[in-house]
């Protein structure tokens, strides 16, 4: 093979690892730092994890700049010898090695859609669907549980998310009957009982990945207002002869939805 064949090989190869590697992570630190700076990283991760993540995108945008003062293929020596080009383009192929690459062209095609994606697409909060699918799937235990489960607390500061823990946990549900609430959600119908409808919240830990949906019950017709609808309720806690809460609203007013759409 000739010198100028075997070069532009080496130097396609050198160009797609920096790509995978420094050029990607990049990106996805520019898209983090410009969601840091408009206020739109919450759709993806708690408010105390944003420092952190802007300033991991600053250290990885540094450490972009000083690779490309790097020679091109440098990056990749370690201080010891891997063979030469001439080496590497003599070696006879073999299926591991063809599956190898062919892996790492589907990983790069792959890695860069996603990046491609998350610049092109405009941030959006969880969608109703994906509350809905998870509904269900655990106790609701939130914050605030703890407080809950030891007995009445200071719940002038409940979210929804609160509030789903004391629906869930109190035993003395007489005790918060007649509790005034002001709660913000969307509108999602119950999965247990037909034509009533649920307050619910989607909240997070950490990041979206750990997002779970808090539900509360509340009387409303559900024909009033559509799945997904954003509303504010202003009403009172109730509990049922069987022991149960649910919330008797005084007032509901749909609403766009919050820029932070989350609990935490």
């Amino acid at each position: 093979m000739s010198e100028q064949s075997t070069a532009s090989r080496f130097r396609l190869r050198a160009l797609g690892a920096r790509w995978l590697g420094i050029g990607l992570a990049t990106f996805i630190s520019i898209v983090t730092l410009g969601l840091g700076v408009t206020g739109r990283l919450t759709l993806y991760i708690s408010p105390e994890s944003i420092w952190f993540a802007c300033a991991a995108a600053v250290v990885t945008l540094a450490g972009a700049i000083w690779s490309c003062t790097l020679p091109l293929g440098e990056e990749g020596d370690h201080g010891h010898d891997h063979g030469t080009a001439d080496d590497e383009a003599d070696a006879p192929a073999s299926p591991r090695r063809a599956l190898a690459a062919a892996g790492a062209v589907t990983g790069g095609i792959l890695a860069t859609g996603v990046v491609a994606a998350a610049l092109v697409l405009p941030p959006a909060s969880l969608s109703v669907e994906l509350a809905m699918s998870r509904v269900g799937e655990q106790t609701a235990l939130f914050a605030g549980s703890d407080k809950v489960t030891l007995g009445v607390a200071d719940t002038s500061t409940f979210g929804v998310g609160d509030w789903a823990s004391v629906f869930a946990t109190a035993t003395n549900t007489a005790a918060y009957d007649g509790a005034s609430v002001t709660l913000t959600g969307f509108v999602t119908p119950d999965a247990v009982k037909d034509g009533e409808v649920n307050l619910t919240r989607m909240v997070i830990t950490h990041c979206v990945i750990d997002a779970q949906p808090a539900t509360l019950p509340v009387s409303v017709d559900a024909g009033e207002y559509k799945t997904g609808q954003w509303v504010e309720v202003t009403g009172t806690v109730r509990a049922d002869a069987d022991g149960t809460l649910r919330i008797e609203p005084t007032e509901v007013v749909a609403i766009d939805e919050p820029g932070d759409p989350y609990e935490y």
